[in-house]
């Protein structure tokens, strides 16, 4: 159906229902011949009349009345459908679909979710874990996490965590009877627990710097792989090699001796996690205030 064939239905429903042309033309803005006009033309494409007009009043034949029955709730329908889009745009309300690593999620976005969540009841947030670099257009979420130098240069983010470094751990059981690792570059000999890219399928390879801000990188080798955080900490833990784990989320560990930190001073800062997404045009008042409420503040 054209476009046209549906300004007139409209034209068609507004003088049935109105039961004047003079009344319906007022709604539209049009002249009354106009309106009159664009019925004639909806009645001569269709083949059939469907006003009976006289000098008094304005009334459908059997067949107008059958369109008006047939088609007038779809289009109220979707009238009321258009309300309630506006509504959802001015209400802190809406469902909004996040994806984010591993650790962002449980060390940056849920102890603000926890504060965020009970003052904005009329907001759901669907957070999905995601340590791949998933298009998030494509995949129809409406934002992303990742650290400041993997953000496309298109998007627009705001910071939601500090910089941020990684610790080399082991346990004081893994450690017995091994040396220390003084340099990056011995961790060759040690077993050290690999982290797998979802996205890519490479694993990582381990970044340090040295005094003079080198870059020294270390493919290291051992006997277990995984593509979650939280399992190459908890592996470390159980004495099973050493992880390069979020400082964070190593440092309770280290308190309680349950860990050992080496290679601290060769461990640079990272930039921290931002939230990203693709523009700014109709972001609805519950995302901007999400957004707002994940932001970091120093």
């Amino acid at each position: 159906m054209t476009r046209q064939n549906i300004n007139d239905l409209l034209a068609f429903l507004a003088v049935a229902r109105e039961g004047s042309f003079t009344r319906a033309a007022a709604r539209f803005g049009l002249s009354q011949s106009a309106l009159s006009h664009t019925v004639r033309q909806l009645e001569a494409r269709l083949g059939i009349r469907l006003l009976t007009r006289t000098t008094r009043s304005v009334a459908p034949t059997e067949a107008g009345e059958r369109l008006l029955e047939r088609i007038g709730p779809h289009f109220d329908q979707i009238e009321i459908e258009i309300d309630a889009l506006s509504e959802l745009r001015d209400k802190l309300a809406g469902t909004i679909r996040v994806n984010a690593p591993d650790y962002a999620i449980s060390s940056i976005l849920w102890p603000k979710l926890r504060l965020f969540m009970p003052k904005y009841p009329d907001i759901k947030v669907e957070l999905l874990l995601d340590n791949g670099l998933t298009d998030i257009v494509t995949q129809r979420f409406d934002a992303g996490v990742r650290m400041g130098e993997q953000l496309a240069k298109d998007m627009i983010s705001a910071r939601i965590g500090p910089d941020f470094r990684f610790a080399v751990v082991g346990s004081p059981s893994y450690f017995k009877g091994r040396a220390i690792p003084e340099k990056p570059q011995e961790l060759m000999q040690h077993n050290c627990i690999n982290y797998r890219f979802p996205s890519s399928g490479g694993l990582y390879v381990w970044e340090f710097e040295d005094r003079e801000g080198r870059e020294i990188k270390v493919n290291v080798d051992g006997q277990l792989v995984f593509n979650n955080i939280f399992h190459v900490l908890d592996a470390a833990l159980a004495g099973h090699g050493l992880g390069y784990v979020p400082e964070e989320i190593a440092l309770p560990h280290i308190a309680r001796g349950r860990l050992q930190r080496v290679l601290e001073g060769w461990s640079p800062y990272w930039d921290g996690y931002h939230l990203y997404y693709p523009n700014r045009r109709l972001s609805s008042p519950a995302f901007v205030t999400f957004v707002e409420a994940m932001r970091h503040r120093d």
